[in-house]
């Protein structure tokens, strides 16, 4: 455990040397049981963690109690301790309503229909019978809601293509959602509608909607209307910082952002998402102190490096922008050194993946040389945003990207001349500022809004041109 703890890129043959002597095939096997073992070892302290951390999903507790009881229940029956099994039974069907787990207060109805119809008590069965079939109504509904949900979000998560595909089917899924909601009002059936409406405001750009959706589902809770052991505030919090991102609002969003962090366990697997869009917003403010201090956040938690290499990714394209705004001078050489080979690589990572971050890199690549006043490469990073002008931001949901590169484009013409280009770009600048926003399903990443990267490259080239 300590050579794993020292150096976690140590390699199995070199493990195997270390423990044993020597990489031979009875090692190897040996040091495969020995890796069984303290794993089950490691999976048996789960039974003591502790899940009343206020950061954690508030219904993580009350579903863990379910759960437990259930598990106990059983053994006790494979034990015959069916007196007792009843009453873990009543008191898991009481948690499980309480916290509008269907699924488990229909698993705890069938048990305990089993256990009155071996012991022979008619009343109790035909009583546990009926709520049963209450239950399992209700978990189809919510069945049904979830699959909708999830269908949606696959394409959702693939390419933009798909995203586009599946936008004109959604208003469909989300009448029957409501459908849904309607029959079952349950927790999970709200959850479903809640859900979808939100991905659907933001894929199509209604941003207020966003934020209105968000609103509302918080004074529902305040008003008890919804269940306070089952809604995520932590994901209703980051539905709100995003909505406040797409809808420009980045001052109050980085307020808002500042408050709800602290609900936001670092363990928990949307602590980076949640830091992501924390960083946009500071970025969006033009608050870029504050960003390059919530990088460096991000980077102290032990868990940085387990995420998925494209979050990686995201992450490094937001160090490098934020990172670029901040003076030379304050940038350790290392960080100087691997921006030079970010903005150096030849395809953009993002290719095959066309989910919006082409032109943040292409453009982070041109500004990144426009600073280092190396003209053959800013002539060559121009020629690149040129030709991905003409192939890819060829609709209207492209408008401030296209615009934006129509700016860059006039550097040349211009001479380079920051007086020059200011001049010929205040009608394109104009129809910048006036660009409405766009939903997430057909947008590119803005990392710093395109207004705010214009005075960037003016600044840039008043400080000297390229050579």
């Amino acid at each position: 455990m300590q050579v794993l703890a020292d150096s976690s890129d140590v390699t199995t043959t070199q493990l195997t040397k270390l423990l044993y002597g020597a990489n031979t095939v009875g090692n190897r096997a040996a040091l495969r049981q020995l890796r069984g073992r303290v794993q089950d070892k490691l999976l048996n302290h789960l039974f003591f963690l502790d899940h009343t951390d206020r950061r954690l999903l508030v219904s993580r507790r009350y579903e863990l109690e379910c759960l437990d009881l259930l598990h106990k229940v059983t053994i006790l029956f494979l034990e015959g301790e069916y007196q007792l099994c009843e009453r873990l039974l009543r008191r898991c069907l009481q948690a499980a309503r309480e916290g509008d787990f269907t699924a488990y207060a229909e698993l705890a109805a069938q048990r305990l229909r089993t256990l009155y119809a071996d012991r022979s008590e008619r009343v109790k069965y035909q009583a546990i019978d009926a709520e049963l079939q209450e239950f399992r109504q209700l978990l189809a509904w919510e069945r049904e809601a979830e699959q909708i949900v999830l269908d949606v979000r696959l394409a959702m998560l693939h390419t933009v293509a798909s995203r586009r595909t599946v936008l004109p089917t959604v208003p469909a899924s989300l009448a029957r959602l409501e459908e849904l909601h309607a029959k079952a009002n349950t927790f999970n059936t709200f959850l479903a509608l809640y859900r979808l409406q939100l991905a659907y405001a933001e894929l199509v750009g209604n941003y207020d909607d966003l934020i209105r959706y968000t609103s509302q589902a918080n004074q529902l809770l305040i008003e008890g209307k919804l269940n306070a052991r089952r809604f995520d505030k932590r994901f209703n919090h980051f539905a709100s910082v995003l909505a406040h991102l797409r809808a420009r609002q980045a001052a109050t969003g980085l307020r808002l952002a500042g408050e709800y962090v602290q609900d936001i366990h670092p363990t928990s697997g949307n602590w980076f998402y949640f830091y992501e869009h924390y960083v946009l917003l500071a970025l969006h403010a033009g608050d870029y102190e504050k960003a390059l201090r919530l990088l460096q956040t991000a980077h102290k938690n032990p868990s940085y490096q387990k995420q998925r290499p494209a979050a990686l990714a995201r992450w490094e394209l937001l160090e490098a922008y934020t990172e670029l705004v901040q003076p030379t001078d304050r940038l350790p050489v290392h960080r100087r050194s691997q921006l030079a080979v970010f903005a150096a690589l030849t395809v953009p990572e993002y290719t095959r993946d066309k989910r919006g971050y082409n032109v943040a890199i292409l453009i982070f690549q041109f500004l990144h040389f426009l600073r280092q006043r190396v003209l053959e490469a800013v002539l060559t990073r121009l020629e690149r945003l040129r030709k991905y002008q003409q192939r890819h931001l060829r609709d209207a949901a492209a408008v401030r990207s296209r615009t934006f590169l129509r700016l860059l484009l006039l550097l040349p013409d211009a001479n380079f001349n920051a007086v020059e280009l200011e001049k010929r770009g205040v009608n394109l600048l104009a129809q910048l500022n006036q660009a409405p926003p766009v939903g997430e399903a057909e947008a590119e990443i803005e990392i710093i809004p395109y207004e705010d990267l214009w005075s960037f490259t003016l600044s840039t080239l008043r400080r000297g041109t390229p050579e």
